[in-house]
């Protein structure tokens, strides 16, 4: 939480900030370069380690794979210019474009070049081949080498023809390809710089890699050879360049924002929530003439888990865990801690915004319900006093304590513990921890990476099921839906799967997260998308020049 002199400090400067940069001249490179601030270090430009958020938006935009995906989350044609699945949906032959060059470097001079003169060379399938090859490679260690998992086999049938041929079916396969893992990469760049390939990136995306001052400054620049253009032919990308900063808090970076240093913050803080939205999630008027906000549902589901392995009595009482699901008003707890942004979770663990949603299967909040079900629970157990521990960390100990006042008005006594989050990651992967709270991200947009998490076989600390949830029908349709490749049927049994979870109320969800973003007028074409995938080759930044 703020301390008073930090919201006086919004308070008072931002209206002087916001006054002042609008009366700013505009230099006349200023709209070509897009600026953003990144609050969390970048750790890699390799995109086999592009694990985190704050890696994935920096290698997306100097990297590409075989496919990607749009804003509503359909898999598009990238470097493969169309493909086909055959052999029970086992077989995936891409049919690579031929226009598709690597970014210049004197590495790719043939012995007829210049010496010392930058060169470039088309992308052909055994790059893919030694990419995917290199994922897979034990002494690299990619975070991302699981992506593969269900491949049995790949190769280059030719240098435009790209094989790849899974275990088994998986529905969501194209959907994995389009992470930032499968990128393209080039043999003699990666094997000349070695692990220094991270700070020295070479790939085939919208901008090319400039310079990189780490935790201070990373600047990219257009690409000029670039293969997609938009819908009238022109080419992309539209800006210059791209210029990344790193103050390591919101606030500062808000502050950088309302003067007009930066085009673009991502998400709601609490340091400036209230300083540019109303309760009810609208842009006050002072932002309403310099600031666009865009909105939209993100895949990630925040929740409460029980451990179902539990030895503790009120735990192990599906009754009470269904107390506290009915015990507190979702739409309440994000108005007052959230300004409105997210979506109250009146349905299961799959999100909004993915098939197989659905908000009918879920809890809403009825006290008299959840008085009811917490008599029923004291009459078979004999416990009068029933009492849980709930673990956090401190970035949602807010949303723990609403939820500790309102189920304690309901009877149940609330004990919440905070810890820190390496600590909290390490006691729920091994089963420490009765009550706790968590969120799920999607990896790839399919409710299967959300179902995945009770799966039986899927116990934690080997797997994502933390709840140590076990369902042999849930097993049985969980298996089903790997064989199903029409859409609509399988979305179904994602619906029955998630629905199954519910009625025995091993979580609590929360809410649905959304993405919010702040730009400045001048900034046209930036999109939102379910994954929060920053995509800037076709934003555009107008000119606002002003005369003495």
């Amino acid at each position: 939480m703020l301390k008073l002199n930090n919201s006086l400090f919004i308070l008072i400067i931002i209206p002087l900030l916001l006054c002042n940069c609008s009366s700013k001249r505009k230099s006349n490179q200023d709209h070509l370069v897009f600026r953003y601030n990144e609050h969390k270090n970048i750790g890699s430009l390799d995109p086999a380690f592009s694990k985190d958020l704050a890696d994935i938006w920096a290698t997306h935009q100097l990297f590409n794979g075989l496919v990607q995906m749009d804003d509503q989350l359909n898999v598009k044609a990238c470097i493969a210019k169309d493909w086909t699945i055959t052999d029970s949906a086992k077989t995936y032959t891409f049919n690579l474009k031929k226009d598709v060059y690597f970014h210049k470097h004197q590495l790719f001079s043939t012995s007829t070049s210049l010496s010392n003169q930058d060169s470039t060379r088309t992308v052909k399938a055994s790059d893919f081949e030694y990419s995917f090859n290199r994922l897979r490679d034990k002494a690299i260690a990619s975070p991302g080498s699981w992506v593969l998992n269900k491949v049995e086999n790949f190769y280059a049938v030719n240098d435009s023809t790209f094989q790849i041929k899974l275990k088994q079916p998986f529905p969501a396969f194209l959907g994995l390809l389009t992470m930032k893992y499968c990128s393209v990469v080039p043999k003699e760049i990666v094997e000349h710089y070695g692990s220094e390939f991270r700070s020295n990136p070479i790939g085939t995306g919208p901008f090319k890699f400039k310079r990189w001052e780490e935790n201070i400054k990373l600047v990219f620049r257009r690409n000029n050879n670039y293969f997609e253009v938009d819908n009238n032919g022109k080419q992309l990308p539209y800006l210059e360049a791209i210029a990344i900063t790193f103050l390591p808090d919101k606030q500062s970076e808000f502050l950088q924002f309302a003067q007009g240093n930066i085009d673009f913050v991502s998400g709601l803080d609490a340091s400036y929530k209230d300083e540019i939205l109303t309760a009810e999630g609208q842009l006050r008027p002072l932002y309403a003439e310099d600031v666009n906000m865009i909105r939209g549902p993100y895949l990630n589901t925040e929740y409460l888990a029980f451990f179902m392995e539990t030895e503790i009595s009120e735990i192990q009482s599906q009754k009470l865990r269904k107390a506290i699901n009915y015990g507190f008003d979702r739409a309440k707890m994000m108005t007052y801690l959230r300004n409105g942004i997210g979506i109250p979770a009146y349905g299961g663990f799959i999100p909004k915004g993915l098939p197989g949603y659905d908000d009918s299967i879920g809890f809403t909040y009825q006290p008299e319900k959840a008085k009811q079900l917490l008599l029923e629970f004291k009459a078979e157990t004999g416990i009068q006093n029933p009492k849980v521990t709930l673990t956090t960390t401190s970035n949602y100990l807010s949303f723990c304590e609403f939820i500790q006042r309102e189920i304690q008005k309901i009877g149940i006594n609330v004990n919440v513990d905070v810890i820190p989050a390496s600590s909290l990651k390490d006691a729920k992967a091994n089963g420490q921890l009765d009550f706790f709270r968590a969120s799920w991200i999607a990896d790839y947009p399919d409710a299967e990476n959300y179902l995945s998490l009770y799966y039986s076989k899927n116990f934690a600390p080997n797997g994502p099921n933390y709840t140590h949830y076990s369902n042999d029908t849930f097993d049985k349709l969980y298996e089903a839906a790997y064989l199903e490749t029409d859409p609509k049927i399988r979305a179904q049994l994602y619906t029955k799967m998630d629905s199954l979870i519910m009625s025995s109320a091993p979580i609590v969800p929360m809410f649905y997260d959304e993405v919010v973003r702040f730009t400045r007028k001048e900034i046209k074409g930036l999109g939102i998308n379910a994954t929060n995938l920053l995509e800037l080759k076709s934003v555009k930044k107008t000119t606002n020049l002003l005369s003495d």
